[in-house]
């Protein structure tokens, strides 16, 4: 069985492999004061770089779970997923309102990719 861990410390990994999937912990954006799109945005970056340091990208995407403070707001996670994701290639997917740990965050992703095939 494979399994590594990466980026960790005292609470978490920032991602772990295993047995060729690869799972990312919750990302969040940097700027609290950008909107829910430019927050997506941010986050959506984030992802893309952690997901290229394990070795894959949003191409091999299987899995998302999305959080956002205000199922109000939600259009502009949306406008930016959309634009994110790989047209044909869009992973299962849930999307929920929820309380966030920090008051200036509006989203936070979670993500489960394949490592490409060898």
């Amino acid at each position: 069985m494979s399994l590594t861990y990466h980026d960790s410390n005292e609470r978490m990994s920032k991602y772990v492999i295993h047995n060729g999937t690869v799972y990312l912990a919750g990302q969040v954006p940097y700027d609290g004061e950008a909107d829910m799109r430019g927050q997506t945005e941010q986050v959506l970056e984030r992802i893309d770089e952690l997901l290229a340091r394990a070795g894959t990208d949003k191409s091999h995407l299987i899995a998302a779970q999305i959080w956002v403070a205000d199922r109000n707001d939600a259009e502009g996670m949306n406008q930016a997923w959309d634009a994110w994701v790989v047209p044909g290639r869009p992973p299962i997917r849930a999307a929920i309102e929820a309380q966030m740990l920090n008051p200036l965050w509006k989203v936070e992703i979670m993500v489960t990719a394949a490592l490409p095939e060898a």
